[in-house]
């Protein structure tokens, strides 16, 4: 599922960023990534329902999903032009992702966006997106 998420803010037609990379990458990011703007996307939570068999085991799994944008705006820093560049960003990466079916996933939906951090004119800013799907396993 991440990689497919990956591939679609990637390759798609406009894509505002210059790297989307997941965890690993993000993990290695001190102050700024190696180019802007930049799209980190990895799993943030995953929550199962109990069993829903007698015999067997099927349950739901919740899962989140963080896209970590960041961007940089030197012109003005977390002026005016910042928070609409974030605003532009912030609405593309909707528009690709809300209602888009991965593999048995149910549509992604949003969830929450929240502020990161935000110094020397680098703005890290998280938008969580969430989606169910069934897990199978023997008894």
């Amino acid at each position: 599922m991440i990689a497919e998420i990956q591939a679609k803010l990637r390759n798609t037609t406009g894509t505002p960023f210059a790297l989307v990379e997941g965890a690993i990458a993000m993990a290695q990011v001190k102050d700024r990534p190696t180019a802007m703007p930049a799209a980190f996307v990895l799993p943030l939570r995953d929550a199962s329902s109990p069993n829903q068999r007698v015999s067997g085991m099927l349950q739901t799994t919740q899962a989140d999903i963080g896209v970590v944008i960041i961007f940089e705006n030197l012109s003005a820093p977390l002026g005016d032009p910042a928070v609409d560049e974030l605003e532009a960003i912030k609405t593309w990466v909707r528009e690709q992702l809300i209602g888009l079916v991965v593999g048995d996933c149910d549509p992604i939906e949003h969830i929450e966006g929240e502020l990161v951090k935000a110094r020397a004119g680098v703005v890290w800013w998280q938008e969580t997106f969430g989606t169910s799907f069934l897990q199978e396993g023997q008894q």
